[in-house]
């Protein structure tokens, strides 16, 4: 039952290339972002993120679910559009201040969620799909593992005194020296 309610609730959500970092490149129509580890000729942009982000172009209003494949070490976030973006100062960096909330997704380690710089050990593997649902007026966030069966892996509740948008920071893996990718998927495929 729960599983149905969520996808009445989806959101098609694409990303904003206003808002991509220099080292990220979008592709499948702005629903996919890559960390290329090579500096991409975008224009300059006031909502350009000096950090590896990208947000979403639509706002998370009312009840809205996405999910996303990811491979590599991503922040899975969801964050208000005024979050700062120029410098490196945990003003503008995914769960490290009071604009945004984040889970860590790493294959090499388990899963945290962040927010306001506090960093939570949720204790429980990473997932390759992960569900986000958002309550606005209820002041809920949800994450959750995506199989055969959806897992819920950490829920908040707060009040969200701003329009929210999805977002993503992607780390480059130096050690493997590999891509880290987010995708937008359906959750009816």
């Amino acid at each position: 039952m729960f599983t149905f309610v969520i996808c009445l609730d989806f959101c098609d959500l694409t990303l904003d290339p206003n808002t991509v970092h220099y080292y990220l490149i979008l592709s499948e129509r702005n629903r996919a972002v890559t960390h290329s580890g090579r500096k991409q000729q975008y224009s300059d942009h006031p909502e350009r993120f000096d950090t590896y982000q990208v947000l979403s172009k639509e706002s998370v209003c009312g009840r809205c679910y996405w999910e996303v494949e990811w491979s590599g070490d991503v922040y899975i976030s969801v964050s208000y559009k005024d979050i700062s973006r120029k410098g490196q100062s945990n003003e503008c960096v995914f769960g490290r201040n009071n604009q945004s909330w984040s889970l860590w997704c790493s294959s090499s380690s388990s899963l945290f969620f962040y927010h306001n710089n506090i960093k939570t050990d949720l204790g429980v593997p990473s997932s390759s799909r992960i569900g986000v649902y958002v309550d606005h007026s209820a002041g809920t966030l949800s994450f959750y593992s995506v199989s055969d069966t959806m897992k819920l892996l950490h829920r908040i509740h707060t009040t969200f005194t701003q329009p929210l948008y999805a977002g993503f920071c992607l780390r480059w893996n130096f050690i493997s020296n590999s891509e880290t990718t987010v995708r937008l998927c359906d959750p009816t495929k």
